[in-house]
């Protein structure tokens, strides 16, 4: 894994209604990714999604967040990943985490989807699960018929606040996620709760 990430993506679902909903938690990370470098995302017609790029110490860095709907966000993933010849090792997703409190983050490498279907989505379409997840905190409401609805909404402030400081603390690992020392990085994100 140590030639690194060249490929960020940032689950969510497009449009205003969503914008500050729980499911969008991959989105707000790019935003706070980009917000200190005057860099912006463009629309991408042929990927279905908005594209940017940034350079992390050194290494230059696609930034990709799919416009479909978070069930489909394979689709611009393995498009631009084919495109662009990306494989699945070089490429971090950023999403919500039911499994994990608010305020906490944790990073992964491979494995199952949790019935995220963000995730699922892209495993089947890239035909590969081994690339790397940035998963982000969000709670999970203690029902499972009522996961949609939960994440379909906006967090509570206190819950948000937490989120919003998580990202930002996860903001400061990305350039040695970027040059592939996700180890050390994983080792960092789970030594503490936050």
């Amino acid at each position: 894994m140590a030639q690194g990430i060249s490929l960020i993506v940032g689950l969510g679902n497009p449009g205003t209604e969503y914008a500050e909903t729980r499911h969008n938690a991959g989105f707000r990370f790019l935003d706070v990714l980009l917000d200190a470098t005057g860099e912006k995302l463009r629309h991408e017609p042929r990927f279905t999604a908005h594209v940017g790029k940034l350079t992390v110490s050194g290494k230059d860095v696609w930034l990709l967040e799919p416009q479909t709907f978070m069930n489909h966000s394979g689709d611009a993933v393995s498009r631009f990943a084919h495109y662009y010849k990306i494989p699945a090792v070089e490429i971090l997703v950023v999403h919500d985490e039911l499994d994990l409190p608010p305020g906490t983050v944790r990073l992964k490498i491979g494995g199952g989807d949790g019935g995220h279907n963000g995730l699922v989505d892209v495993t089947e379409k890239l035909g590969n699960s081994d690339y790397a997840r940035l998963r982000i905190g969000i709670g999970h409401p203690g029902n499972a018929a009522q996961v949609v609805s939960y994440v379909l909404k906006k967090a509570p402030l206190a819950e948000q606040t937490l989120i919003d400081a998580a990202i930002v603390s996860a903001k400061a690992h990305v350039a040695d996620i970027v040059h592939g020392q996700l180890q050390k990085v994983m080792n960092s994100l789970h030594a503490h709760k936050g």
